[in-house]
């Protein structure tokens, strides 16, 4: 059944361990997290900020370098963004504090007024595995741009951040590889929880600008999860964060940790699940009570000439496209396809027109802010289960080009 409630929660769960620890009201930045509907697992919400609100569940597309690649702001607006993703280590880098602070923060910098959740750097660290050495301070790596020796701690990757001024700040980590053992598992998990409070203590030491979220580590071994989420909800997260997953994992084994963490996480604090986002994996974890997501698929994928459809993905440089008249999808109302077609696109692609790369984001992004959509109406329907049932039949139904 779908339960419809206050910021207070459903009277009948007061006392579950769900609702252990929920902290959003305590003064930890300027987030309110309103809990409005459940199907099952599945959760319909409201994310609050004084930039704007977030429905969730929730998509973000990664604007890794202060942009999301091929697209303005307006474009993002256009197709129903209401938060995006930017990344400490790079902005880091590149262009550097100095120029972000002159701007008063990543939203002047990249003229975008609504939410910004960054990302910590961590998983950056993490996919540096040539080039870092972990100690128990922190991350010492070589610059991927000049060479030159970096030092990222808890406490910098927060410094950094706090600069950055993102609504959602995300706790520094090491993002456990995959695979490793129980014993490996265990220690990188327990050095992310000590970087927490480190972090932690750091990012409110003065008044926030943000929120801050925990990650909870631990590979995918659940007991390791489940000692993750209590080290956090000890520490007082406003919101968290599953982390250290779509690295190499299996999606049974994926899914085998959410079934065994989610239920075990409070009720009235956003869950965020990092880097997954392929449509079928989204629909799964909202099913398991996941609210938000990011993933570099929808502009990547864009970019390379692959197009999402309810169908599944089509390439548009396969030659079955060279005289079709029609659109991506039929019935897609995106920018792209009520004024281009396939034929068109194939040949700005053929030709290396950057016209091309942004068509092709528009309509992927578009396709995934309306499968949010359409989660979050089903969710308030009480008829998910159905919707998902839907979505899964017809891709397998489906014949992409």
């Amino acid at each position: 059944m779908s339960t419809s409630h206050d910021d207070g929660g459903d009277p009948d769960d007061r006392g579950d361990r769900g609702d252990r620890g929920d902290r959003s009201d305590r003064g930890l930045g300027p987030m309110r997290f309103s809990l409005l509907a459940r199907d099952g697992a599945a959760r319909r919400g409201r994310l609050a900020f004084p930039r704007g609100t977030v429905e969730t569940p929730a998509f973000m597309p990664v604007g890794t370098y202060g942009t999301v690649k091929a697209m303005t702001p307006e474009d993002l607006v256009g197709v129903g963004t209401e938060i995006v993703l930017g990344n400490t280590f790079h902005l880091y880098l590149r262009p550097g504090l100095e120029v972000i602070a002159a701007h008063r923060g990543l939203h002047g910098f990249m003229h975008w007024q609504r939410p910004i959740l960054t990302d910590s750097g961590g998983f950056q660290v993490w996919s540096l595995a040539e080039m870092r050495k972990i100690t128990e301070q922190g991350a010492h790596f070589r610059s991927p741009v000049d060479g030159a020796p970096v030092f990222l701690s808890p406490e910098e990757s927060m410094r950094i951040q706090r600069i950055l001024a993102a609504d959602v700040a995300m706790s520094f980590d090491e993002c456990t590889p995959y695979p490793a053992t129980e014993a490996q598992a265990r220690s990188s998990m327990e050095l992310s929880m000590r970087w927490a409070v480190r972090g932690f203590r750091e990012y409110y030491r003065a008044e926030p600008p943000g929120t801050l979220f925990g990650i909870v580590q631990g590979g995918v071994h659940p007991h390791l999860r489940l000692a993750s989420l209590a080290a956090l909800e000890e520490v007082g997260f406003a919101g968290l964060a599953v982390g250290g997953l779509a690295v190499g994992e299996s999606v049974a084994e994926r899914d085998l940790v959410l079934d065994q963490l989610l239920p075990h996480m409070p009720t009235l604090k956003p869950r965020y699940l990092m880097g997954v986002g392929r449509p079928e994996d989204i629909i799964e974890a909202v099913r398991r009570g996941i609210d938000m997501f990011d993933c570099v698929m929808p502009t990547r994928h864009a970019r390379n000439a692959h197009l999402f459809t309810r169908a599944g993905v089509i390439n548009i440089r396969n030659a079955v496209h060279h005289s079709d008249t029609g659109p991506i999808e039929e019935g897609c109302a995106c920018y792209t396809c009520l004024n281009y077609s396939r034929s068109y696109l194939r040949h700005l692609d053929k030709c290396g027109e950057i016209l091309g790369a942004h068509l092709n984001t528009v309509h992927n992004l578009h396709f995934y802010q309306r499968l949010m959509r359409e989660i979050r109406a089903a969710i308030e329907a009480a008829r998910f289960e159905a919707y998902a049932a839907e979505f899964h039949a017809l891709k397998a139904l489906g014949s992409p080009r």
